[in-house]
């Protein structure tokens, strides 16, 4: 979630007697739940959408990558359209956007439509999510806002633990016949609710001195993102055709003119879509590179675990979804823990033994995977995914913080907006790899008719893949570990700054669990 990338307007402090703005809060936290819930529920529903729909794998990859790749690309400008036009205006444009595209998704009448509808919810998302923040900002008073963001993390939390387990129970159910559509039919009364409390509900405000727009930006971070992804998505099927790979070069020069121009933005009129000052501050650079790269970790692992379970080892949607669960609280517990009394006391260090403990999580499970084969049960599971889950929370709650540590304060709205769009940029490329890390080993494995001693060949081949993108994980997990010696030993602000600036709840991780 990003937040302002202005400070509000705030004529006054807001007033502590108002009863509306609990209202207020309670509506767009709902949008912030409906955001991440989103984006885990879509992951346990896949191989249903693929048996119902017809998708190809690489449309698959679309559905969750155009998500996160819309998002990305509009997080900031979102967030300043909110800034000049009015947060309450933009938060309801966005939430009705979202409720549309949510429709246009259950009632999608093919592949292409739901992957079409799947880019515009994200974008929808990314004028809806920026501006949650925002209003919490400009509606409470400095000494409610830590309550407030505690609050909001425990959202975030319940949002990360709840998607998986209800897009396996809406699938499974098949309420009406209608298969996995209402894992997105789900928003419309919630979206249609918010709509209409936030107007009655949320107060309007603006930033007294708004960014200007950067759509040149945006449109070239954009096309650089899609000439990379589409022909990783789509080279498997093709052959690797040499467009392809001409694509892909293409992108490291869109994404060059991209560096040149946002310079010559920021000289002319101060307001680039990416602040380039900013990398110049070491921590801040690491940890931007930590977050992408931890995208990409992510973005890997949650699409291919779930084409493990359900095509590999043919677990239900709910089977599936019910054996994330100590995952999830595993994250939750550990990212509560590591915020509140870990990081205080061993700084650094802490988000160091995540990126080794969730890289050794990865190494148990991808034992396990080969010694049980495909008769491997959920509980087996169990160990492997906690020991994830505590690497994963104690990173992911105290990583925005050592990023912004050494931001200067005027530049930290633009810095934070810029973390969440990394993530989700990571996100979409670790989903486009999944061609390369997953798909490709299947095929191979396929072509020479593999079968195990368990079952399938094609069961045996899913388990092989699984076990081949895992050691890919673990191998981002070792190279996070060293970029996380460029952070601060501390984070300066780590507690002070905490009841008054929204950055260190700048943590919506849409990437949590999905």
């Amino acid at each position: 979630m990003t937040h302002h990338s202005a400070p509000p307007a705030e004529p006054a402090e807001p007033a502590a007697g108002d009863r509306r703005r609990w209202f207020a809060l309670a509506i767009v936290m709902t949008a912030a739940f409906m955001d991440l819930v989103d984006v885990t529920i879509v992951n346990v529903a896949i191989p249903s959408i693929q048996r119902d729909a017809g998708a190809t794998f690489s449309q698959i990859q679309w559905i969750t990558a155009g998500y996160a790749l819309a998002f990305a690309a509009g997080l900031i400008t979102g967030g300043r359209l909110g800034d000049i036009h009015g947060r309450k205006r933009l938060f309801l444009i966005g939430i009705a956007g979202f409720t549309l595209a949510s429709a246009l998704c259950g009632f999608a009448a093919n592949p292409e439509m739901l992957v079409a509808a799947r880019i515009l919810q994200g974008g929808m998302a990314a004028l809806m999510v920026p501006q949650v923040l925002s209003i919490v900002h400009a509606t409470f008073p400095a000494h409610e806002r830590g309550k407030v963001f505690g609050l909001f993390g425990a959202v975030v939390g319940l949002g990360a633990v709840m998607g998986p387990l209800l897009g396996a129970l809406l699938t499974e159910w098949n309420l009406f016949g209608l298969e996995w559509r209402p894992i997105f039919l789900i928003n419309l009364p919630v979206g249609i609710a918010g709509l209409i409390l936030g107007s009655r509900f949320i107060t309007e405000s603006k930033a007294p001195k708004a960014l200007k727009l950067d759509m040149v930006g945006v449109a070239l971070v954009t096309l650089g993102l899609l000439m990379l992804l589409y022909p990783l998505t789509r080279g498997r099927e093709l052959g690797w055709p040499l467009w392809g790979y001409v694509s892909m070069g293409g992108a490291l020069v869109v994404l060059g003119a991209l560096v040149a121009y946002e310079r010559r933005k920021a000289a002319r009129d101060g307001s680039p879509l990416v602040e380039l000052s900013l990398f110049k501050v070491k921590s801040f650079a690491a940890g931007i590179a930590v977050q992408t790269v931890f995208g990409v970790a992510l973005g890997i692992f949650f699409l291919v675990w779930t084409l493990y379970m359900q095509y590999g080892l043919g677990w239900s949607p709910l089977k599936a979804g019910l054996t994330g669960i100590p995952f999830s609280i595993a994250v939750s517990t550990a990212a509560g823990l590591s915020v509140q009394k870990l990081v205080p006391r061993f700084g650094r260090k802490v988000l160091q033994a995540g990126a080794l403990v969730m890289a050794i999580g990865v190494l148990i499970y991808i034992w396990e995977s080969g010694h049980y084969g495909l008769s491997i049960a959920p509980w087996q599971m169990a160990l492997p995914l906690v020991v994830m889950g505590v690497g994963m929370g104690l990173i992911v709650a105290p990583l925005t913080d050592a990023i912004l540590s050494e931001v200067p304060r005027e530049h930290s709205g633009s810095a934070s907006g810029l973390i969440s769009t990394v993530q989700q940029m990571g996100n979409a490329l670790g989903l486009g790899l999944v061609s390369v890390v997953f798909f490709g080993v299947i095929d191979d494995r396929l072509a020479e008719g593999a079968e195990s001693a368990h079952g399938s060949a094609a069961g045996a081949a899913f388990a092989d893949g699984f076990q081949h993108a895992l050691g890919w994980v673990a191998a981002v997990m070792a190279v996070i570990f060293l970029l996380m010696f460029a952070l601060p030993k501390r984070s300066a602000q780590h507690i002070e700054g905490a009841a008054d600036d929204p950055s260190p709840a700048t943590r919506k991780e849409p990437a949590l669990v999905g």
